[in-house]
């Protein structure tokens, strides 16, 4: 099995696991200010949705409306998409998990936010623990730093997806000891450099994750991929 994963900015990626395809967070050109690709030209199967800010959520409706692609995402997020417009959706939450047709999906905890575009109530905030066939990959979504990581992560990852800008999520001091903890294989950052106030060196901290531990950083340009 073949898992590419590409990012677009910010903090959205698409995994292509053979053919099928998962989004996440869709924030793209328009919305996006280091986006080069537009909604209009990614496909989607699916969508995975951490939580409702509008740099994570501004895109999912129009993708999930053209693609039909079925958006995964807590009880709350369900909800008020399907009262805008979007039918095929898919509510988990904190803790649970999902045997979806490209792998099992664990919805995990994350430290942060949910308010909604308009207003609404976003519910809680998550990350996923993908496995999928023999690999595991954890999105930890935006959160700060907690020991927990260490429990979520427990037998190992292939790959982690960590935010690393400062400001609203872990910075790169915390994203290193959140490396420490999960002891993933490889490690992507994102959610950094869109805005000044999320602009960090990046390649200082991809050196200290080498340095530092036996993971390697994989720091990915925009539209950029990695396979494993």
């Amino acid at each position: 099995m073949t898992i590419k994963v590409t990012w677009h900015g910010h903090a959205t990626f698409s995994l292509d696991i053979d053919g099928t395809n998962v989004v996440v967070d869709p924030f793209f050109a328009g919305n996006n200010p280091v986006a080069t690709r537009s909604v209009d030209d990614v496909a989607a199967d699916y969508i995975l949705q951490t939580h409702g800010h509008g740099d994570h959520i501004a895109d999912t409706i129009p993708l999930a409306q053209r693609t039909g692609a079925k958006v995964i995402a807590n009880f709350e997020i369900s909800n008020w998409l399907n009262s805008n417009g979007v039918d095929n959706t898919h509510a988990q939450h904190l803790g649970g998990g999902y045997n979806h047709p490209f792998g099992h999906v664990k919805m995990t905890t994350a430290f942060h936010g949910s308010g909604l575009p308009d207003g609404s109530y976003g519910g809680m905030p998550a990350g996923f623990l993908l496995t999928i066939g023999e690999k595991r990959i954890y999105i930890a979504g935006d959160t700060a730093l907690f020991s927990d990581m260490a429990l979520i992560t427990r037998g190992g990852v292939d790959l982690a997806i960590l935010p690393v800008g400062d400001n609203f999520t872990m910075g790169p001091d915390d994203a290193l000891y959140a490396v420490k903890l999960i002891k993933p294989k490889v490690v992507i950052p994102c959610h950094y450099n869109t805005w000044p106030p999320i602009e960090v060196d990046i390649d200082r901290w991809a050196q200290a994750v080498a340095a530092e531990s036996d993971t390697k950083p994989m720091v990915l340009e925009v539209e950029g991929s990695y396979e494993l």
